[in-house]
C-alpha cells in the first residue's frame, strides 16, 4: 500500500511540474532556473522605469520582488543588459548595476534606481534581471524597448 501510495505522489508531482512549465511557457516568461541545490531563484523584476537623462546617459527605476528572510537570503541586486548578455555598470568595481546592500523583508515589493546608465550606441532594448543572494540569476526579467513610451512592464521617459 505504502509503495503504491508513493508512486501516486511521484506522478502528481510530475504531473504539476509539466502543467507549471506550460503555463510558464505560454506566458511568455522564461522559466526559472534552479540552484545547485534544486531551490528556484526567484529575485522578480516587477516593474522597470528608464528615464532618459543625456544623448545616451539613462536612470533606471527598477522594481523588485523577492521573499527576503534576512542576511542569509535576499535581493542583492539587480543588472541591465544588452541584447548581447553584456552587463552595462556605472563602476567598475560594482558587482552589479545596482547593489542592494540590505535585505528588504518588510518592504515588498521594493524600487531602487541607478543614475549615469550609460546605454551603447544603437542598442534600442536591454533586458533587466534581478539577483537572489543565495540561489542567483533566474526569476522574472523585463525586456524594456527604448524607442517607446511603455509596455506591458515598463515605462520609457524620453528627454524633451
Amino acid at each position: 500500500m505504502g509503495r503504491y501510495l508513493y508512486l501516486s505522489l511521484i506522478t502528481i508531482a510530475s504531473l504539476l511540474t509539466t502543467i507549471v512549465c506550460q503555463v510558464t511557457f505560454a506566458s511568455g516568461n522564461p522559466p526559472a532556473q534552479t540552484s545547485s541545490i534544486g531551490r528556484r531563484a526567484d529575485a522578480d523584476v516587477i516593474y522597470v522605469r528608464a528615464v532618459q537623462d543625456g544623448e545616451s546617459t539613462w536612470t533606471f527605476h527598477v522594481t523588485v520582488r523577492h521573499p527576503d528572510t534576512g542576511w542569509e537570503d535576499f535581493a542583492d541586486g539587480w543588472d541591465v543588459l544588452t541584447p548581447d548578455g553584456k552587463v552595462i555598470k556605472t563602476e567598475l568595481s560594482i558587482k552589479f548595476t545596482r547593489d542592494l546592500t540590505h535585505p528588504h523583508v518588510n518592504e515588498q515589493p521594493f524600487t531602487r534606481k541607478e543614475s549615469n546608465i550609460v546605454i551603447p550606441p544603437g542598442v534600442t532594448k536591454v533586458r533587466v534581471r534581478a539577483n537572489d543572494s543565495v540561489d542567483g540569476f533566474g526569476g522574472r526579467e523585463v525586456l524594456v524597448d527604448l524607442t517607446v513610451s511603455s509596455g506591458p512592464d515598463f515605462k520609457v521617459e524620453h528627454r524633451q
